[in-house]
């Protein structure tokens, strides 16, 4: 039954051959890995606003030129990030980039930023994707929580059945949110044009007394929250077609085109139509009825929005599995994200990454809000660090043009390194939890490498002079009474050796001398030893009986301990008996080194 539930919503398990068929051309790449740097043109714009409305409604014509600085930024992380994806083709990104330029510790610093950050990912999705959807219909801001963890289940199934299959879904619903969003400036600008927009906004350039540096620059770092997502084709380079770097740069260019002109027009609009931030209403929404009204139009608009803002999240569901891949193949994470499952996805990525973005929408009440500062700082450090990397290894070694690239990330890295700074300072008590969170991630990155490296110094032999012991058998079974089931293990232990007993452990002297009898009377030709339990447990005894056939014949023979267990015809008939020999198997693994050995014996089915 189980089976068939998983064949339904993951579909029938692939062939390993099969995964150069599942990889992705130009155009379904741009769905899958730039869903999320689209998507936050739905609430970039606002984030400024809402800083700006600090000193009064006369600022908002400062979200005009804060906006081009934004937009010159991701002009600059564009085209440092096309160099890092020539210069590192197998992926990886900004991990990949500092471990190999600045050392493990800062390759891990941003393996784990962004690794936080994909999670943040799937979390600001969801609960922007939920902002819209009670946008357009008010009475379900009380069921926000439940809808944005509806909308990351549904992610979580869509992506493992396969990226290739995501990205047929995500493809049309991405496509027709550009061409709403460019119908929206389109027809602002026109309807603007000829005067039809009755706005009083303050004069460009008016002069505004409470306006400080510190706002103008606290607003741009907010506004910068619209370039996440950038890196994410840097990252996820193996699931590209071949040319996958050719592919991987031209994805990234178009990423870039088409979101630096839905901001900017989407920023220009706001202005020209004086909108003003509204808890209940987004700042696209407010555009598009003030432009097309509460018509079949607004409510296209307001759907393929909320519709792209939780498919925002796929970007995540395809980058973070890749990165926790690398990590662990560098022995940072655990093994099982190696491990490719039924549709060649990384399905244990995938299933970490929705259940913690789900922990987190539940423990922020899904507030979007309060999540954008750490998702900002979660992307913003690994940029820096990427590109600090990329112009050590440009200096290091000196290719053919290397100064204009230098030059290049050297204005990157100092801008994003200024934008950090400026998020730190300006939102603290957003952002101290990265400042916890990031050190725990990276001491458990080196305690799993140390677990592994200490395993693998323990496991490690000399062929040359280490080969197999070649020892006799000594086999304990443990008995509790004389039934089938014993029988049954007698019948297999006896098959591998004439060194076998059975040991019964009793808790009066009544209780073992009923025992012997039976025990005798039933003679299996094996010898059976009775311990008496003066505190009711079998565990100790038998622990003790162990330790005492381990000094007698460690030396001679491999002691294999054979529990027999008979197996219920139904999973909830388990509880109705003692799994006493659950229990001891449990010690026997923590305590001895011995063979431990399970004989089933299923009951009539």
């Amino acid at each position: 039954m189980v089976s068939k539930v998983k064949r339904f919503l993951i579909g029938r398990p692939m062939k390993s051959a099969e995964i150069e068929g599942a990889k992705l051309g130009k155009f379904k790449a741009l769905a899958v890995l730039s869903s999320d740097a689209l998507s936050s043109v739905a609430y970039g714009t606002e984030q400024i606003l809402l800083v700006l409305m600090a000193a009064g409604f006369a600022a908002v014509w400062y979200s005009v030129p804060i906006s081009l600085a934004v937009l010159g930024l991701l002009f600059i992380l564009i085209l440092s990030y096309r160099q890092t994806i020539y210069a590192y083709p197998a992926g990886g990104g900004a991990y990949i980039v500092a471990k190999h330029n600045l050392g493990v510790s800062t390759g891990l610093l941003a393996g784990g930023s962004l690794l936080v950050d994909y999670i943040l990912t799937v979390a600001v999705s969801s609960s922007a994707g939920t902002d819209a959807i009670t946008s357009a219909f008010p009475s379900l801001h009380d069921h926000r929580v439940l809808i944005a963890l509806v909308i990351i289940l549904v992610l979580t199934l869509m992506n493992l059945r396969g990226v290739t299959e995501s990205a047929s879904v995500l493809a049309t619903p991405i496509y027709l949110f550009v061409v709403a969003i460019f119908v929206l400036i389109g027809s602002g600008i026109v309807k603007y044009a000829v005067g039809g927009v009755d706005a009083h906004v303050p004069e460009f350039g008016a002069a505004v007394s409470n306006v400080s540096l510190f706002l103008l620059l606290k607003a741009f770092s907010s506004g910068c929250s619209a370039l996440t997502g950038v890196e994410a084709v840097s990252n996820a380079i193996p699931n590209f077609k071949k040319p996958a770097e050719r592919n991987a740069a031209a994805t990234l260019i178009m990423m870039g085109t088409i979101l630096g002109a839905m901001f900017i027009g989407i920023s220009l609009l706001a202005y020209w139509y004086g909108i003003a931030p509204d808890e209940k209403q987004t700042v696209v929404s407010q555009i598009a009825q003030a432009t097309f009204g509460r018509g079949t139009i607004y409510y296209i608009i307001q759907a393929l929005t909320a519709l792209i803002l939780m498919l925002a999240a796929n970007t995540a569901y395809s980058a973070f599995p890749l990165l926790a891949f690398m990590l662990a193949k560098d022995r940072y994470m655990p093994h099982a994200f190696m491990v490719r499952g039924d549709r060649l996805g990384y399905s244990n990525g995938i299933i970490f990454l929705g259940v913690f973005s789900a922990l987190l929408v539940v423990v922020f009440h899904g507030n979007t809000e309060n999540l954008i500062p750490l998702y900002a700082v979660g992307v913003f450090i690994p940029f820096t660090l990427s590109q600090l990397g990329m112009m050590v290894r440009w200096i290091k070694l000196r290719p053919h043009g290397w100064v204009t690239r230098l030059a290049v990330n050297t204005i990157g890295m100092l801008t994003t390194l200024s934008i950090t700074l400026i998020f730190i300072f300006t939102k603290f008590a957003h952002v101290w939890m990265v400042f916890v969170f990031l050190p725990i991630v990276m001491l458990t990155f080196f305690k799993i490498n140390r677990h592994y490296r200490d395993t693998a110094d323990q496991l490690r032999i000399d062929p040359a002079k280490e080969k197999p012991c070649i020892k006799g058998s000594t086999i304990v079974v443990p008995v509790a009474g004389v039934t089938r089931v014993v029988m049954n293990s007698l019948s297999y232990a006896k098959s591998l050796t004439d060194n076998v007993v059975a040991v019964y452990v009793g808790f009066d002297d009544e209780e073992i001398e009923r025992m012997e009898k039976k025990w005798e009377e039933w003679n299996p030709g094996v010898r059976l030893i009775t311990l008496r339990s003066s505190y009711r447990s079998i565990i100790r005894p038998i622990m003790k009986f162990i330790d005492t056939i381990e000094w007698k014949t460690a030396e001679t023979d491999h002691i294999t301990v054979l529990i027999p267990q008979f197996i219920a015809k139904h999973w909830w008939q388990h509880i109705l008996h003692n799994q006493s020999s659950l229990l001891l198997r449990a010690y026997l693994y923590n305590q001895k080194d011995v063979v431990i050995a399970t004989v089933p014996y299923h009951l009539r089915r």
